[in-house]
């Protein structure tokens, strides 16, 4: 058995036996932090040597040769191994090789436990401005879909059951406001991601006399933690992360579980295209709906790293403990996940299904979901509703048993059933008057989707 040699002081007498130096390390996932790194350690050399911790000349030395690692990193050349355990290590090692003693001074009044929460808030501010970028592209694929959708009609559900005829614009600005949520939320996230703990050190903070609001500044933070403590070992920032993505994946897993029922042969609402849709290998008729299948399973992902996160902080003692590094796997795991998702999901929005408006003009027109109309008229003319209400459920009772829909009955049967009824009954419980009528603020009526349509532009160009 080999062993491996240490980085340590001179506290420790021998190496970390092999496997527990593999399970240690974590460049095999923190690399993905390298150019977050890079811009911590150029903020922090240039606040050293602005408070004359170190020299000018021995900063601008510093600064150079992380520049010079940042260009091999980006070519290729710069590819650490398991040896340098993490990728805090690795950069300091390599800069050591370019910048020789001076190098050795980058870690003064910094530890890698600021170090390794500075990279990690940078990283995250970036990928979130990242995701709310594809949240507005998504929006705007749901706003051209229901500009183009206003009267056409689908049936609107409760209990998975046919309720009311909607407008298909409605039923896409649903979708729209779910992710503008998102997109405000994670704007919320990030203003606690945006708060920097560099110079906060192990945990208590540095005798040397750095300028945290300068590091701060030089890295866009907003403000800087005030107690080290807390800036060391505060991980609420992650947790908001994950909480956030787990909804929007939630969004998106019952946008998904809809498009999977509506290309179903029993709902037949749309069609899928050949760019986002995949054959059986032993039914040759079939086209699976893999992209929407895809996201549903994905949200569990997402959902266990949330989890994952929430037990690994919910017993640790104040302040750093290694724990934190668990951080790390779920929170890339889960911006992958949910910029992959974004992305498929508006590309299938886009391009991948088309609406069949002949069988959901069929379908609002085969069914009772009129019948809150038929109440609602009788409650226009003075029928108490829950009057009219008992009525109207005789009537389906006794259409559905002759085998006819409410459209069916002649006006000499709607008199009998009560004297307030007219001719007027037939318009008033037409799809499209059904649907036009519900014109309160935020109805799905369409002069009130009209409306809904134009704010949303608005937010969207705004």
């Amino acid at each position: 058995m080999t062993t491996q040699q240490k980085t340590w002081s001179q506290r420790f007498e021998s190496a970390l036996h092999p496997a527990i130096a593999r399970f240690n390390a974590s460049i095999g996932f923190d690399i993905e932090l390298i150019e977050y790194d890079l811009t911590g350690s150029i903020a922090h050399a240039k606040m050293l040597a602005k408070t004359g911790i170190i020299s000018a000349a021995e900063g601008d030395k510093l600064v150079s040769g992380l520049e010079q690692i940042r260009r091999e990193y980006r070519q290729g050349l710069f590819v650490p191994g398991i040896d340098a355990e993490d990728v805090h290590f690795a950069v300091e090692k390599r800069l050591t090789e370019i910048a020789g003693d001076a190098g050795k001074k980058l870690h003064t009044a910094r530890s890698r436990n600021d170090q390794a929460g500075t990279d990690t808030r940078l990283y995250l501010r970036d990928r979130i401005g990242q995701i709310r970028q594809q949240l507005r592209e998504f929006q705007a694929v749901l706003l051209d879909l229901a500009e183009n959708n206003v009267e056409t009609l689908i049936p609107g559900y409760t209990h998975l059951q046919r309720a009311q005829p909607i407008s298909l614009a409605h039923y896409l600005l649903a979708y729209f406001e779910m992710a503008d949520r998102d997109w405000e939320r994670l704007g919320d996230v990030c203003q606690r991601v945006n708060i920097s703990p560099l110079g906060c050190g192990a945990l208590a903070g540095t005798t040397f006399p750095i300028d945290r609001h300068y590091t701060a500044a030089e890295l866009h933070f907003d403000r800087i933690y005030a107690n080290s403590l807390d800036g060391v070992s505060d991980r609420d920032f992650a947790v908001e992360f994950l909480a956030a993505a787990s909804l929007i994946l939630v969004h998106l897993s019952r946008l998904s579980e809809e498009m999977i029922l509506w290309s179903s042969h029993e709902f037949g609402f749309i069609s899928l295209t050949d760019s986002c849709a995949t054959g059986s290998s032993i039914m040759p008729q079939k086209k699976n709906p893999d992209v929407p299948e895809l996201v549903r399973g994905k949200a569990g992902r997402v959902f266990g790293n949330l989890q994952a996160m929430l037990v690994a902080v919910k017993g640790l003692p104040l302040a750093y403990n290694k724990d934190l590094q668990e951080d790390k796997e779920a929170l890339f795991d889960s911006v992958k996940t949910v910029q992959a998702c974004l992305e498929a999901m508006t590309i299938l929005l886009r391009e991948g299904i088309a609406f069949n408006r002949d069988r959901l003009s069929a379908a609002v027109a085969e069914d009772f979901s009129n019948a809150t109309d038929v109440a609602d008229y009788l409650a226009a003319r003075g029928v108490p509703f829950r009057e009219a209400y008992n009525l109207v459920g005789k009537v389906v009772k006794t259409c559905i048993s002759g085998g006819k829909l409410l459209k069916d009955l002649t006006l000499e049967e709607w008199k009998e059933l009560h004297p307030a009824f007219e001719t007027d009954i037939y318009s008033a419980i037409a799809p499209q008057q059904v649907v036009a009528a519900r014109n309160s603020y935020g109805g799905t009526g369409f002069e009130q989707v009209r409306k809904s349509l134009i704010a949303a532009r608005d937010r969207l160009n705004n």
